[in-house]
């Protein structure tokens, strides 16, 4: 028992920064996605991001919307997620912009853009 005593604890906990955690085109996606996301707009592309602090979703969306000609599907400002919908090269251009100006302007950890 005396030896137990002597053990450190510690706890750890994951504190968000400034992040873009997610930035991924699914290209072509099927109708049912649509569907379930209650997207109307159908496209051959959507972009998803996911953001920390999430409130940053209203930037993200911002500019999205001004760099390209994409529309947003879904922006949630409590999760950090954003759906923007648009072709392929316009959802990959507005991605590039949303990281690029969150790293750039923001000091914002990012990610790498992929795509399925």
């Amino acid at each position: 028992m005396a030896e137990d005593r002597n053990i450190e604890r510690s706890i750890q906990e994951y504190v968000p920064g400034k992040q873009v955690t997610l930035a991924h085109i699914v290209a072509n996606p099927t109708d049912d996605i649509y569907e379930k996301l209650g997207i109307q707009t159908k496209k051959n592309a959507l972009g998803i991001l996911t953001i920390t602090p999430s409130e940053t979703s209203i930037i993200a969306g911002d500019i999205a919307t001004k760099a390209s000609s994409v529309q947003l599907g879904f922006i949630d400002r409590f999760s950090g997620s954003v759906v923007i919908v648009g072709e392929v090269s316009e959802v990959e251009s507005a991605l590039r912009e949303v990281v690029d100006t969150l790293h750039n302007l923001l000091g914002f950890d990012v990610t790498n853009i992929t795509k399925t």
